[in-house]
């Protein structure tokens, strides 16, 4: 899976966003200073910085300006606002440039669309015994295939990207179906009880009362009858 590095002088945040991206498998580094910062990338060990522009050694601006030349992709994430500093990041060659505070979900969405813009990210996606491939649109447990409808493969999808998080009803509506209406929720939880009675994830994925649901970290045995 990909790696990280998270330029972020504060700690708090920084650790906020390592737990973030490891909930969906990345693997995440901190560093704190931009001098440091720039041997790190130039060592070739990352696949996308996420980068503060206020740091000490070298702002995030003069960061970029001795990475780019390597090719890794950069999220600028900051406090500043300004419209100029976010141009002037894009136009340094940033991938995207999010202001904080942002939401954990809003974070992964735009690292995966840059990771996967990159060629960085599998097609194919484990969960215990059931793997989705992504380029196929098909899921297969122990390896033989499981039929599911195209928006029940995209709700699974996206529990696998998201695995330990609760996400709301309104949520996977936008997200799997692309838009946002009200009192059809009933729409998700159908599709929930056929995915859950399919991949055998009674267990796995779990009703959150008066919220959605979430997929928990597979566990071995758990949904065994």
């Amino acid at each position: 899976m990909a790696r990280i590095i998270i330029v972020e002088d504060d700690e708090n945040i920084a650790n906020t966003i390592k737990a973030t991206i490891s909930m969906v498998g990345y693997s995440g580094d901190i560093c704190e200073d931009g001098l440091l910062a720039v041997d790190a990338v130039k060592s070739g060990r990352y696949d996308l910085v996420l980068l503060d522009v206020m740091l000490p050694g070298l702002d995030g601006f003069e960061v970029m300006e001795r990475i780019k030349a390597t090719g890794v992709p950069v999220i600028f994430l900051t406090a500043r606002q300004n419209v100029l500093d976010k141009v002037n990041g894009l136009r340094l060659g940033a991938e995207d440039y999010i202001v904080k505070p942002f939401e954990p979900l809003e974070l992964l969405a735009r690292i995966e669309v840059v990771l996967r813009r990159q060629n960085k990210l599998s097609d194919t996606m484990v969960y215990g015994d059931l793997c989705a491939d992504v380029s196929k649109h098909t899921v297969t447990k122990c390896g033989k295939r499981i039929s599911l409808t195209p928006k029940e493969f995209d709700l699974f999808v996206y529990f696998l990207k998201n695995i330990d998080i609760a996400i709301p009803r309104e949520r996977l509506l936008s997200a799997v179906w692309g838009f946002e209406f009200e009192g059809e929720s009933r729409t998700v939880d159908i599709h929930i009880q056929q995915i859950r009675k399919k991949l055998s994830l009674q267990k796995a994925l779990v009703t959150i009362p008066k919220l959605g649901y979430r997929l928990d970290s597979f566990e071995e045995g758990r949904d065994e009858a």
